[in-house]
Parts: C-alpha cells; structure tokens; sequence
C-alpha cells in the first residue's frame, strides 16, 4: 500500500499555493494554482494517491474544505492564532507557508479547529447576514436622530421610530422647510423599514428549517432565551457534543477572561477576544434581560449587584444562561426549573 501523501494549503483570495510531501519530508510537488472550483478540481486530478490536506482558516476556506473532502482521506483547517510558526517565520512568503503547513499536518502538530458541516454553515451565513441587516437599521435610526440634532429640532426620542409620529414630524417639516432634511429623513426611514423587513424574512426562514426546528423549540422553553438568542446558540455551537463541560462553553463564548500566570504572578485581564464573538455578543445582550423573565437567574443578578458590580452581574447571568443552553441542548430535553441538574449543571 502507497505511503499518504500530505498537502499543505495557503490560501488567498486569487491564489492558491500548494506544498506535497512524502511522510519522511521529501518535497514531491509544489506551486500555485488560481483560486477557482475549475483549477482546484484540475489540481486535485495530478495529486499522488492517497493524501491529505491542510489549510489555514480564512473566509475562503469554507468552498475549498467542501471541494476537497470527498477526494481526501482527510482534510484538516488550522486555527489562525495558532499558527506562530508561520507568523514567527524571518523569511515568510506564500511558498514558505504552504511548506510548513505541510510539515504540521505530517507531524500531527497542525492547531486543528472545528469545521461545521455544510449545511450548518450555510445557515450561520443567513444568521448573520440577519445580525448584519439589524446593525445596519441601528445605524440609520442613529443618523435619523444626528439629521435632527444638527438642525435644532425637537423630537420625542422613544417615539422617533414609531410610524404615526414620524409621518407627523415628517409632514410638519415638510411644511415648514425647504431644504434636504424632508427627503433624507424619508429616504433613511424608507432604508430602516426595508432593512427590518429583510430582518423579519430571514428569522422566519430560519425558523421553519427542518433542522433547526426542534432544537430551537426546545431551547426557547428556558425563560429569557427567545428565538434571536435560540438560533444564533445552534448556529455556532453547531455540534453541542464537541464540548464535554461548561467551562468550555464559557470558555469558547468569551465569557471569561485571559489567563496570565507566571512563576508566583498572577495577572487579571479583560475578557478574551479569543472567543467566538457573535455568540458572545447575543449571550451578553440577552443576560441583561433575563432578569425580567426568570427568578433564578435574577437571584444571580441581584447577588452580584449587591457587589456593586453591574457589568459583573450581567457577565454572572450570561454564564449561567450559557449553562442552561448548554444542558437543554445536549440532553435534548425542555427546561424545567425544578430539576437540580439544570439549575447547577455538572462543569
């Protein structure tokens, strides 16, 4: 049987270039192809049988990943942060990178990372092309309210937004002036209502998926988890099996922070940036809710409020709700209150 052959990947935007060894290290191929479905396939057509690949994850990994898979025994995707020996590299150059790529994969020294499947990952894009379309809506409401604070006009603040009341202002301006604020105030409001609307279609797409259905439905039986926050844990977790504790969701949600201990120091930071931030963001926003809707993680917020410290309290509650996630979506079960086992999951 032929000895595997390992590939090594670094990726760009219109160029691909390639590194092939043999297990001792022995330089078999190596090169540059365009970064096309046409000139991959072609490529993959004089590989030596049977190999390997690995690529660092960039934003065109995901086609490349699915192109390769079914003609690889396997393909791996290496974590960015992790890859210091290329970053750390004097001579650094796309033929380099892909060499030592190769040479991480042969060793089993690749910082392998999570590469969803498919179908998940095509409905993370729709998530967040939705998270997207709603930062979007934020900004022109924004721009509404700077429009008229540049001009000196009065407005209600909380009923700006409200449709009845802004025809109102809108028409009364309309009257009174003659410049460009009329136009721009409706065209803003015109881009907000379409933008929100977008919004609306996607969610419910999202919701009727036949995969995310169940899993969604029972993650929204815990009090303070709506559909927003439901989608975007299924979306990015993808497969909640890959963690085994609680810690690691926290860990992997950013809810912690950096860990800095040398010697007998020990350093305390800010939250870490290493994390999976459009998780950590719908975390953080739905813990400064929860407290409405649910005793138990209220009692949380109030414990740590007690302290003098908001946005610990807010931070204690995110953890906890990830906890609960965490436990609903790997038993696959409805939250019930009353269990011990979901208000003090096992870390």
């Amino acid at each position: 049987m032929n000895s595997i052959h390992f590939v090594g990947l670094d990726v760009h935007k219109k160029t691909i270039s390639y590194c092939v060894k043999r297990a001792a290290g022995e330089v078999i191929m190596e090169g540059k192809i365009p970064a096309t479905r046409e000139a991959v396939e072609e490529w993959m057509a004089m590989l030596p049988q049977p190999w390997s690949a690995a690529m660092e994850a960039t934003i065109f990994s995901g086609w490349i990943y699915d192109l390769l898979l079914p003609h690889a025994q396997e393909v791996k995707v290496a974590h960015p942060l992790m890859l210091r020996a290329i970053t750390a590299a004097k001579k650094k150059n796309d033929r380099v990178d892909a060499a030592k790529i190769t040479d991480l994969l042969r060793c089993n020294l690749l910082p392998e990372c999570y590469m969803a499947p498919t179908r998940t990952r095509d409905l993370r894009r729709v998530m967040r092309y939705r998270n997207l379309l709603v930062r979007q809506a934020v900004r022109m409401k924004n721009r509404m309210s700077g429009l008229l604070m540049e001009t000196g006009i009065e407005y209600n603040k909380e009923k700006l937004h409200r449709k009845r009341y802004f025809h109102q202002l809108l028409a009364g301006l309309k009257n009174e002036r003659e410049d460009s604020l009329p136009q721009l105030l409706g065209l803003s409001r015109a881009t907000v209502d379409t933008l929100l609307s977008m919004e609306r279609t996607l969610v419910r797409q999202l919701l009727k998926d036949q995969d995310l259905h169940q899993r969604v439905e029972r993650l929204m039986t815990i009090p303070a988890v709506g559909p927003i926050t439901a989608l975007s844990w299924a979306l990015e977790i993808g497969e909640v099996s890959r963690f085994h504790s609680v810690r690691q969701i926290i860990s992997y949600a950013g809810l912690c922070s950096d860990e800095c201990n040398s010697a007998d120091k020990q350093q305390r930071l800010p939250l870490s940036k290493q994390c999976n931030q459009h998780l950590k963001t719908v975390l953080i926003e739905a813990a400064h809710m929860a407290p409405y809707w649910s005793p138990e993680l209220n009692q949380v917020y109030q414990q740590e409020r007690e302290r003098g410290h908001r946005n610990r309290a807010a931070l204690a509650v995110a953890r906890k709700l990830a906890a609960y996630l965490f436990v609903i979506d790997r038993e696959q079960r409805n939250f019930d209150a009353n269990r011990r086992k979901a208000e003090k999951p096992a870390a």
